[in-house]
């Protein structure tokens, strides 16, 4: 259930804001941009069966400043310390995402060609359209690529982002299942939806993401289940990305994603 169980910002730095993206989106798309991965912080991972009962707490420090091996540092996880092996698997996941950036760096690539799609680099901005207005935002709908697009059927998923008029920046980014999809010939995905909120953590900067969320019911050979999540970030740093540390910028489209 990774299709609803990790949440957003992937915009992809490189990618150019083309004059067809409405302005208001436009901005907001370029204010996380110059933000993504410029913020450590703490996140606390609340993971529920479909019964609505917890399964799983865990407490991360994520801190982009660091080597990519220590970027991800497990504090807690259902309360009590981490095992070697909860440390590994963090550790192990850092190394990963380290040997992606690495990789895209020495190939001249802004994208993450080989890895998983994330949902914003899956969004199609030069379709987005206005949705609905109210006095202090604007909600678009951003359809998703067709072209490339090995995660997210276009067609069956809907995509929501509402920026606030006066910062000119999200506040937040929502998906929808349309309609039941069929992952695999035994799994049958009933519902899912996911849920970027976006918060004001140093009026210096745009807003940044605070909370994620993520909800689906599937079946599989006819065995209902269930599954969603939450993960609140809190204690907010500045910071350098690791990755510019020889003045060098990868995309980041991949920022926005659940």
């Amino acid at each position: 259930m990774r299709l609803f169980v990790v949440l957003i910002i992937a915009l992809g730095a490189a990618l150019p804001v083309r004059a067809a993206v409405p302005p208001l989106l436009a901005d907001a798309i370029q204010k996380v941009l110059a933000d993504a991965n410029r913020w450590a912080f703490t996140q606390t991972i609340v993971e529920e069966n479909g019964k609505g009962e917890e399964t799983k707490r865990t407490v991360v420090r994520y801190d982009p400043s660091k080597t990519y091996a220590e970027q991800y540092v497990v504090l807690s996880v259902n309360g009590k310390p981490p095992s070697e092996s909860d440390r590994s698997k963090y550790r192990r996941r850092g190394e990963r995402r380290g040997e992606r950036m690495e990789k895209a760096e020495s190939e001249g690539r802004t994208d993450t060609v080989g890895s998983r799609q994330s949902l914003g680099e899956l969004m199609d901005l030069d379709g987005a359209t206005q949705a609905a207005e109210d006095r202090t935002s604007v909600m678009f709908e951003v359809p998703l690529r067709k072209e490339g697009n090995k995660r997210l059927p276009p067609e069956k998923f809907l995509v929501l982002a509402r920026v606030n008029k006066t910062t000119r920046a999200f506040e937040r980014v929502e998906v929808k299942l349309r309609e039941p999809l069929r992952a695999a010939l035994v799994v049958n995905i009933k519902s899912g939806e996911g849920l970027i909120e976006f918060k004001s953590v140093d009026p210096k900067f745009a807003p940044t993401i605070s909370r994620l969320e993520g909800t689906g019911a599937y079946s599989i050979l006819f065995i209902p289940g269930g599954r969603s999540y939450e993960v609140r970030h809190a204690d907010f740093k500045r910071v350098k990305p690791y990755a510019e540390r020889f003045g060098v910028q990868i995309g980041t489209m991949q920022a926005i994603d659940f």
